[in-house]
């Protein structure tokens, strides 16, 4: 039986360059901790002998006033920390939705960069050009514009279907009454999706042992729909919807989109989803042409190469960098205040102008958007980690 190598002692001279490495560690966080109490405590005393109030404990107040676009309910008299909810909460509405829609934009038009078609490759080609260098708060501005100032006002609205209208104050649109059904619906569909997962990572399993591809997209999908609507049909299959109805200059029932939130999305959606069409193109330009000749090889299309090929290859290349732009999406929404979106910013700007708190204030945002964009790198890193390529 081989004998075990004994423990290694911890070498804690000065010569031992993990020792030295520890101590400068040390070192470097008592500097930086002492620098924020020093600046800290010099910013409370210069307040205290100005007679400026400090402290957190106006969030405890009354609000007194109100906020054009809220999704959960909100009321002047509610205190300033449910109106920084509310900003929170349109904040991350406007992130979410647009890293989703300038993924899957960004991602068409990085792919339609390697058309055969030359105009569909000139097409793309032209949108990342234009939009990347235009200054994302022009295009913000440009699209608040259009929304209020090009369309009809609310009495002449633009109908589709009838059930659906486009003005000036926003587009309104049909929703379900919600109920069980739609709950049960909303749970299936997260089943469904936990579902498809396990499929794709079969699926793509099977494919490295046998070579035999699947439907990596129209089968998730169908997965993630047929969960949704059995949930529905378990949840007593209700079909009531709110249909909105033009009253005048009002609207009754449905739901509203409104200028504000249709041009900050559009803005950062077409801006960012640029940005995103180079990630995609120079990844899939860094996998050899020798992996898309093998993949015909063994009878692969080019879409199937695609799914199966070169873009599992490519992620290794456009995750690091797609993470930079969804951080960037995440904090270009605080230009939002510039067209009057009711973000944490706005929020906060109307809080600092009341209340006079502005050291609070301005540290509510950045703890707001620095929790934000560690968040996302946290989960960015660990799809990192996940869809790296392993070798040997």
């Amino acid at each position: 039986m081989p004998e075990r190598a004994p423990p290694k002692r911890r070498d804690w001279s000065w010569r031992s360059q993990a020792f030295r490495g520890l101590v400068y560690q040390v070192i470097a966080v008592l500097a930086i901790g002492f620098g924020v109490w020093y600046l800290a405590q010099n910013t409370l005393a210069n307040m205290e002998a100005r007679g400026i109030q400090s402290g957190f404990d106006f969030l405890g107040g009354a609000a007194g006033f109100d906020i054009g676009e809220t999704i959960i309910p909100y009321e002047s008299l509610d205190p300033y920390w449910m109106a920084f909810v509310i900003g929170v909460l349109n904040t991350l509405r406007v992130a979410i939705i647009g890293i989703v829609l300038a993924t899957l934009l960004g991602t068409v038009l990085g792919i339609g960069r390697f058309s055969h078609n030359a105009i569909v490759r000139g097409i793309c080609y032209g949108y990342v050009e234009f939009f990347r260098n235009v200054p994302v708060l022009l295009q913000l501005l440009m699209w608040y514009l259009v929304l209020t100032d090009a369309l009809p006002p609310l009495f002449d609205a633009i109908s589709i279907g009838g059930v659906a209208f486009l003005s000036n104050n926003g587009f309104v649109f049909p929703v379900p009454v919600w109920g069980l059904g739609q709950a049960l619906a909303g749970i299936g569909m997260l089943a469904g999706a936990v579902i498809a997962w396990f499929y794709r990572r079969w699926v793509v399993r099977r494919f490295e042992q046998t070579g035999q591809p699947g439907s990596m997209v129209l089968v998730p999908i169908a997965i993630v729909i047929g969960a949704g609507v059995a949930g529905w049909i378990a949840g007593g299959a209700p079909t009531s919807w709110s249909v909105p109805v033009i009253d005048g200059f009002q609207t009754k029932g449905g739901a509203t989109a409104t200028p504000e939130f249709m041009a900050v999305l559009l803005g950062l959606v077409l801006y960012t989803s640029a940005f995103i069409a180079e990630v995609v193109r120079a990844g899939i330009a860094s996998v050899s042409h020798g992996q898309v000749e093998a993949a015909g090889s063994i009878g692969l299309s080019k879409g199937q190469s695609m799914r199966l090929v070169i873009l599992p290859q490519a992620l290794r290349v456009i995750i690091p960098p797609m993470t930079s732009q969804y951080l960037n999406l995440t904090k270009n929404s605080s230009l939002a205040v510039a067209i009057g979106y009711p973000d944490v910013v706005s929020i906060a700007n109307t809080a600092l102008n009341q209340t006079g708190r502005a050291v609070e204030c301005i540290a509510i945002i950045m703890a707001v958007y620095l929790t934000t964009s560690l968040s996302t790198s946290a989960f960015m890193n660990w799809y990192n980690k996940r869809a790296a390529i392993k070798e040997r």
